[in-house]
């Protein structure tokens, strides 16, 4: 199963037959979803030298694109990489921004 771009109209496929049982159908696009997932991540800024921190934003990194939100709801960027987020997350000269990457091995 590979992912296609949606057309303008989608045809009726009530006609076709189904491509596989309902089971192997369900693990076709559970895999499918699982490969296409856009990766977590979560804009922390840093205060002083490791005095503090609070999380800023969170986002999600695509294969060719960023798509980020800051946590008061205000802030909304989409980019060309979740690095380019960080300049939206600097406030002065002792606050740094950084990347923070969620997997499922994170506590």
């Amino acid at each position: 199963m590979t992912p296609l771009t949606p057309p303008a109209t989608i045809d009726d496929p009530s006609a076709l037959p189904p491509l596989c049982g309902e089971p192997e159908f369900s693990a076709l696009v559970t895999e499918m979803a699982r490969a296409e997932a856009p990766r977590l991540f979560a804009v922390v800024q840093e205060y002083g030298e490791r005095v503090d921190a609070r999380i800023a934003g969170w986002g999600l990194a695509f294969e060719d694109r960023a798509d980020v939100i800051g946590v008061e709801g205000r802030l909304r960027m989409s980019l060309s990489s979740p690095e380019h987020a960080l300049r939206g997350f600097r406030t002065s000269p002792h606050v740094r921004p950084r990347l923070v990457w969620i997997t499922a091995e994170t506590p």
